[in-house]
Protein backbone atom coordinates (compact mmCIF):
# COMPACT_ATOMS: atom_id res chain seq x y z
CA UNK A 1 0.00 0.00 0.00
CA UNK A 2 0.96 3.59 -0.52
CA UNK A 3 -0.45 6.87 0.73
CA UNK A 4 -0.62 9.73 -1.79
CA UNK A 5 -2.17 13.04 -0.70
CA UNK A 6 -4.08 11.35 2.10
CA UNK A 7 -5.42 8.58 -0.17
CA UNK A 8 -4.53 5.05 0.93
CA UNK A 9 -4.02 3.04 -2.25
CA UNK A 10 -4.10 -0.76 -2.35
CA UNK A 11 -1.31 -2.53 -4.25
CA UNK A 12 -3.99 -4.55 -6.04
CA UNK A 13 -4.65 -1.64 -8.41
CA UNK A 14 -1.03 -2.00 -9.57
CA UNK A 15 -0.86 -5.80 -9.52
CA UNK A 16 -4.21 -6.56 -11.18
CA UNK A 17 -4.27 -6.66 -14.96
CA UNK A 18 -7.50 -5.34 -16.42
CA UNK A 19 -9.08 -4.03 -19.62
CA UNK A 20 -12.86 -3.93 -19.77
CA UNK A 21 -14.26 -6.39 -22.31
CA UNK A 22 -17.91 -5.46 -22.98
CA UNK A 23 -18.24 -8.28 -25.50
CA UNK A 24 -17.87 -10.72 -22.59
CA UNK A 25 -19.58 -8.99 -19.65
CA UNK A 26 -22.17 -6.95 -21.63
CA UNK A 27 -21.89 -4.14 -19.06
CA UNK A 28 -22.78 -6.38 -16.11
CA UNK A 29 -21.42 -3.90 -13.54
CA UNK A 30 -24.33 -1.61 -14.53
CA UNK A 31 -26.83 -4.48 -14.74
CA UNK A 32 -26.20 -6.20 -11.41
CA UNK A 33 -25.49 -5.28 -7.83
CA UNK A 34 -26.92 -4.39 -4.47
CA UNK A 35 -26.82 -0.61 -4.83
CA UNK A 36 -26.62 2.03 -7.53
CA UNK A 37 -23.53 3.87 -8.67
CA UNK A 38 -22.39 6.16 -5.84
CA UNK A 39 -23.14 9.82 -6.59
CA UNK A 40 -21.74 12.97 -5.07
CA UNK A 41 -23.82 16.11 -4.56
CA UNK A 42 -22.48 17.86 -7.70
CA UNK A 43 -23.33 14.82 -9.84
CA UNK A 44 -26.90 14.75 -8.54
CA UNK A 45 -27.27 18.43 -9.47
CA UNK A 46 -25.78 17.80 -12.94
CA UNK A 47 -28.04 14.80 -13.58
CA UNK A 48 -31.11 16.88 -12.68
CA UNK A 49 -29.88 19.55 -15.09
CA UNK A 50 -29.49 17.19 -18.06
CA UNK A 51 -32.46 14.94 -17.23
CA UNK A 52 -34.62 16.27 -20.11
CA UNK A 53 -31.93 15.12 -22.60
CA UNK A 54 -31.57 11.78 -20.81
CA UNK A 55 -35.35 11.25 -20.99
CA UNK A 56 -35.18 11.60 -24.78
CA UNK A 57 -33.13 8.39 -25.05
CA UNK A 58 -34.29 6.29 -22.07
CA UNK A 59 -36.86 3.51 -22.45
CA UNK A 60 -40.30 4.38 -21.05
CA UNK A 61 -40.03 1.89 -18.17
CA UNK A 62 -36.81 3.59 -16.97
CA UNK A 63 -38.44 7.01 -17.14
CA UNK A 64 -41.38 5.72 -15.10
CA UNK A 65 -39.06 4.41 -12.36
CA UNK A 66 -37.34 7.82 -12.23
CA UNK A 67 -40.72 9.57 -12.01
CA UNK A 68 -41.71 7.31 -9.10
CA UNK A 69 -38.41 6.99 -7.21
CA UNK A 70 -36.22 9.85 -8.40
CA UNK A 71 -32.76 9.84 -9.93
CA UNK A 72 -30.99 8.73 -6.75
CA UNK A 73 -31.66 6.48 -3.81
CA UNK A 74 -30.05 6.33 -0.39
CA UNK A 75 -28.52 2.89 0.21
CA UNK A 76 -28.05 2.24 3.92
CA UNK A 77 -25.30 -0.29 3.26
CA UNK A 78 -22.73 1.12 2.22
CA UNK A 79 -24.15 4.51 3.33
CA UNK A 80 -24.22 6.20 -0.09
CA UNK A 81 -26.58 7.98 -2.41
CA UNK A 82 -26.53 6.07 -5.66
CA UNK A 83 -28.35 5.88 -8.95
CA UNK A 84 -31.82 4.44 -8.59
CA UNK A 85 -32.16 0.81 -9.67
CA UNK A 86 -34.70 -0.91 -11.85
CA UNK A 87 -36.59 -3.88 -10.40
CA UNK A 88 -34.02 -6.26 -11.95
CA UNK A 89 -31.15 -4.31 -10.22
CA UNK A 90 -29.97 -2.57 -13.42
CA UNK A 91 -29.07 1.11 -13.19
CA UNK A 92 -32.05 3.23 -14.18
CA UNK A 93 -29.82 5.17 -16.61
CA UNK A 94 -28.75 2.06 -18.52
CA UNK A 95 -29.86 1.35 -22.07
CA UNK A 96 -29.33 -2.06 -23.70
CA UNK A 97 -28.31 -2.10 -27.36
CA UNK A 98 -29.53 -4.68 -29.91
CA UNK A 99 -26.81 -7.15 -28.89
CA UNK A 100 -27.77 -6.88 -25.21
CA UNK A 101 -24.76 -4.79 -24.18
CA UNK A 102 -25.55 -2.19 -21.53
CA UNK A 103 -24.74 1.40 -22.48
CA UNK A 104 -24.76 4.39 -20.14
CA UNK A 105 -27.24 7.05 -21.27
CA UNK A 106 -24.95 9.78 -19.90
CA UNK A 107 -22.01 8.44 -21.89
CA UNK A 108 -24.09 8.21 -25.07
CA UNK A 109 -25.03 11.89 -24.73
CA UNK A 110 -21.40 12.79 -23.94
CA UNK A 111 -20.07 10.89 -26.97
CA UNK A 112 -22.54 12.77 -29.19
CA UNK A 113 -21.33 16.13 -27.82
CA UNK A 114 -24.65 16.91 -26.12
CA UNK A 115 -23.29 17.24 -22.56
CA UNK A 116 -19.98 17.69 -20.76
CA UNK A 117 -21.02 15.09 -18.15
CA UNK A 118 -19.50 11.74 -19.14
CA UNK A 119 -20.90 9.66 -16.26
CA UNK A 120 -20.59 9.50 -12.47
CA UNK A 121 -16.93 9.30 -11.45
CA UNK A 122 -17.67 6.11 -9.48
CA UNK A 123 -18.71 4.47 -12.77
CA UNK A 124 -15.73 5.75 -14.72
CA UNK A 125 -13.34 4.51 -12.01
CA UNK A 126 -14.88 1.03 -11.77
CA UNK A 127 -13.57 -1.58 -10.83
CA UNK A 128 -11.71 0.79 -8.53
CA UNK A 129 -13.90 1.82 -5.62
CA UNK A 130 -13.24 4.87 -3.50
CA UNK A 131 -14.11 4.62 0.17
CA UNK A 132 -14.47 8.16 1.46
CA UNK A 133 -15.29 9.11 5.02
CA UNK A 134 -15.31 12.88 5.45
CA UNK A 135 -15.90 12.63 9.22
CA UNK A 136 -12.69 10.66 9.67
CA UNK A 137 -10.82 12.41 6.85
CA UNK A 138 -10.14 8.99 5.35
CA UNK A 139 -10.05 7.98 1.69
CA UNK A 140 -9.06 4.57 0.32
CA UNK A 141 -8.68 3.37 -3.26
CA UNK A 142 -9.31 -0.37 -3.69
CA UNK A 143 -9.85 -2.90 -6.44
CA UNK A 144 -13.40 -4.25 -6.27
CA UNK A 145 -12.89 -7.86 -7.34
CA UNK A 146 -16.09 -9.27 -8.80
CA UNK A 147 -16.51 -12.39 -10.90
CA UNK A 148 -18.46 -10.50 -13.57
CA UNK A 149 -15.17 -8.76 -14.49
CA UNK A 150 -13.30 -11.99 -15.28
CA UNK A 151 -13.37 -11.14 -18.99
CA UNK A 152 -11.71 -7.79 -18.26
CA UNK A 153 -9.05 -9.52 -16.18
CA UNK A 154 -8.41 -12.07 -18.94
CA UNK A 155 -8.03 -9.34 -21.57
CA UNK A 156 -5.88 -7.27 -19.19
CA UNK A 157 -3.54 -10.23 -18.67
CA UNK A 158 -3.38 -10.83 -22.42
CA UNK A 159 -2.31 -7.25 -23.19
CA UNK A 160 -0.45 -6.71 -19.87
CA UNK A 161 -2.55 -3.70 -18.82
CA UNK A 162 -2.31 -2.76 -15.13
CA UNK A 163 -5.71 -1.71 -13.74
CA UNK A 164 -4.57 1.80 -12.80
CA UNK A 165 -3.31 2.41 -16.38
CA UNK A 166 -6.59 1.23 -17.87
CA UNK A 167 -8.29 3.85 -15.66
CA UNK A 168 -5.77 6.65 -16.31
CA UNK A 169 -8.33 9.17 -17.63
CA UNK A 170 -10.73 8.49 -14.76
CA UNK A 171 -7.98 8.81 -12.15
CA UNK A 172 -6.87 12.12 -13.67
CA UNK A 173 -10.51 13.28 -13.72
CA UNK A 174 -10.92 12.37 -10.03
CA UNK A 175 -7.59 13.78 -8.87
CA UNK A 176 -5.20 15.30 -11.45
CA UNK A 177 -2.26 14.37 -13.68
CA UNK A 178 0.45 14.75 -11.00
CA UNK A 179 -1.50 12.29 -8.79
CA UNK A 180 -1.57 9.80 -11.66
CA UNK A 181 2.17 10.32 -12.26
CA UNK A 182 2.80 9.39 -8.62
CA UNK A 183 0.92 6.13 -9.25
CA UNK A 184 3.18 5.46 -12.24
CA UNK A 185 6.26 6.14 -10.12
CA UNK A 186 5.07 3.75 -7.42
CA UNK A 187 4.29 1.10 -10.04
CA UNK A 188 7.85 1.44 -11.39
CA UNK A 189 9.14 1.04 -7.81
CA UNK A 190 7.08 -2.16 -7.38
CA UNK A 191 8.39 -3.55 -10.67
CA UNK A 192 12.00 -3.07 -9.54
CA UNK A 193 11.45 -4.96 -6.26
Amino acid sequence: MIMIRGVLISDTIFETKFNCDLSVCKGACCLEGDYGAPLNYEEIIKIKEILPMVFEILPEENKEVIRQKGISTYFKEPDVNGTTLMEDAACVFLIKDKSGIGKCSFELLFENGLTDFKKPISCELYPIRMLENDDLGFTAMNYDEWDICKGGCTLGEKINMPLFRFLKKAIIRKFDEPFYEELEAYHDHLQKK
